[in-house]
């Protein structure tokens, strides 16, 4: 029976989405760019739902809640990442790794639980607006919060004792930007079935039940918008998810191309690709396309910028 080296890694190297040297500083600029826009426009988001009292409901509570997560998801991995971009020692000690993917997964199952927590937001509102200010109370909208957290917290706890319990010892090189399960378990020297059995079931069964919420929230929401006689009515109801659908598209796809199939099938130069669309660029937009598409939004932001003119 052949002998496996059991030496401990102590640290990771992360090979990032490219080796050319040629390519480094051009996704330096590119990344920072995006991540300046991403904090820019979330703690904008942020700031106007704070001083505007007309902004102060639950739908907004929640978008408030987004730009957060959005701005602790990216990051999580993009400082990190342009770091290394500059950096010819892309390394990471193994409490490193281990931090960084565990807030990885807080944030990201926090984000998949919001998408699913707004879509349910916008069915109380239009399938049942005289309820709506009973069943989305500030009580109720807290408490929804604490348990996505609680959920969020105890579902990466698992991946990261699972993971980092593995006895890695075929090499310490990621394939991949940031610490991230897949690319973790491809350098385990031991069985890693239940690993991507725990993977799958449990980060695949949050994206399910969050993608079930959400089409069964859509499939009452379109309804209720055909029932509406006036064209203008269903064009204005329509306009208040409209945005979070595409987002919703965007991140779930992502996500189910992510982590809907075995390990072994994984190409990391794919996952790479995916990882920085859910991660690095849907937290860009999704101050883009939830907000400055939104009249109320719209009205706070011109007059923020009117009394700002004023006062000069």
């Amino acid at each position: 029976m052949p002998t496996v080296n059991s030496t401990r890694v102590m640290q990771f190297i992360l090979l990032g989405l490219t080796e050319d040297p040629a390519l480094q500083v051009p996704l330096f600029c590119f990344f920072l760019l995006v991540y300046s826009i991403t904090l820019l426009c979330n703690i904008g988001i942020m700031l106007l739902i704070t001083m505007n009292h007309n902004l102060h409901s639950p739908m907004y509570f929640f978008l408030f809640s987004l730009a957060f997560v959005d701005i602790s998801f990216s990051s999580v991995a993009v400082p990190n990442m342009l770091v290394n971009f500059l950096w010819m020692q892309k390394k990471i000690s193994f409490t490193g790794c281990a931090i960084q993917m565990f807030l990885s997964y807080v944030v990201g199952s926090s984000d998949v639980f919001m998408m699913a927590l707004m879509a349910y937001d916008r069915y109380t509102a239009i399938c049942n607006p005289l309820l709506y200010p009973v069943i989305m109370n500030n009580r109720t909208c807290l408490y929804l919060l604490v348990s996505i957290a609680v959920i969020a917290i105890i579902n990466s706890l698992t991946h990261a004792v699972f993971t980092f319990t593995l006895p890695f010892c075929k090499d310490n090189k990621i394939s991949h930007f940031f610490c991230d399960v897949p690319a973790l378990l491809k350098l385990a020297c031991s069985d890693t079935t239940i690993n991507e059995v725990v993977l799958i079931s449990m980060a695949g069964g949050l994206i399910v039940i969050s993608l079930i919420i959400v089409l069964i929230s859509y499939v009452y929401i379109v309804s209720a918008i055909l029932r509406i006689s006036s064209s203008e009515g269903r064009k204005k109801t329509f306009s208040t998810c409209s945005s979070h659908f595409v987002c919703v598209t965007l991140f779930f796809g992502t996500l189910i191309f992510m982590y809907a199939k075995p390990s072994a099938s994984h190409s990391m130069a794919k996952d790479n690709v995916a990882s920085v669309f859910y991660m690095i660029i849907i937290p860009m937009l999704n101050p883009l396309i939830y907000s400055f598409r939104n009249q109320e939004i719209k009205q706070a932001l011109r007059k923020g910028l009117g009394k700002t003119s004023a006062s000069k």
